[in-house]
Parts: C-alpha cells; structure tokens; sequence
C-alpha cells in the first residue's frame, strides 16, 4: 500500500511539472499596451495557421513609401467559434487594423479590431 501511495505521488507530481509549460503560454508582455496604433493597408496575405493567425498588409507611411506589416491575432479555433473563416479577410481588402504595437518598433501588431472599406467592423474576440 505504501508503495502504491508513494508511485502515485510521483505519478502526480510529474504529470504536474509536465503541465507547467503548456499552462505558460505566452502573454502580452512583448506588445506596447500602453497605447494603441492603428495601420490602414491593403492585405496582401491571410494566413489561416496555428497558433496565431496572421494577416500580411501593406501600409503606405507619410512619406509615400509601402512597408510591410504583419497583424497577429487568435487562433483560427477561436476565431471560426466566433464567426470568421478563412475568406473572411481576401488579399486586396482595404482595412484598417487597431491594436497594439510590438515593442521595440518592428512592423508587426496585435490587433483588437479590424475595419473594413465598407465600414465594417470586426473583433477577433466577439461573435460576430
């Protein structure tokens, strides 16, 4: 019976130690939270993959000059619970994207929002 007692203590505790990293992903801690941008682009590319989806835009700057940034969002399980598919955003959309910004200044965001031409709105965490 102790034997018993103590292979399930140990079963237990590695199983524990095991479920650590799958419970650590990944936070908001890379993103400047403490402000919001907004890039308004043609998408170029909507990557529909895991763990994150993705969506390639070109945003023309101030200066006339095309750079290309990368818009991250929820996985595509949580965003077909929430009404999007993988057409929901098609290369050539005109949108507009805010959210938060990458620190450190590369082209790359986190988006909350999305506005489309049309005026429509989308938000990666509402069913739409």
């Amino acid at each position: 019976m102790k034997n018993k007692f103590w292979g399930m203590f140990v079963g237990t505790v590695g199983l524990l130690i095991a479920c650590v990293p799958v419970l650590a992903h990944h936070g908001r801690s890379n993103y400047d939270v403490s402000s919001t941008a907004t890039v308004k682009g043609v998408v170029t590319e909507f990557e529909w993959v895991n763990p994150h989806a993705l969506i390639h835009v070109d945003a023309t700057d101030e200066n006339g000059k095309v750079e290309k940034w990368i818009a991250e969002t929820n996985s595509p399980n949580i965003l077909n619970r929430q009404g999007w598919t993988k057409n929901t955003v098609k290369p050539g959309d005109q949108i507009t994207l805010v959210g938060h910004r990458v620190k450190g200044g590369a082209n790359y965001i986190n988006f909350s929002k999305i506005i489309f031409a049309d005026g429509r709105e989308l938000d990666p965490a509402v069913k739409n």
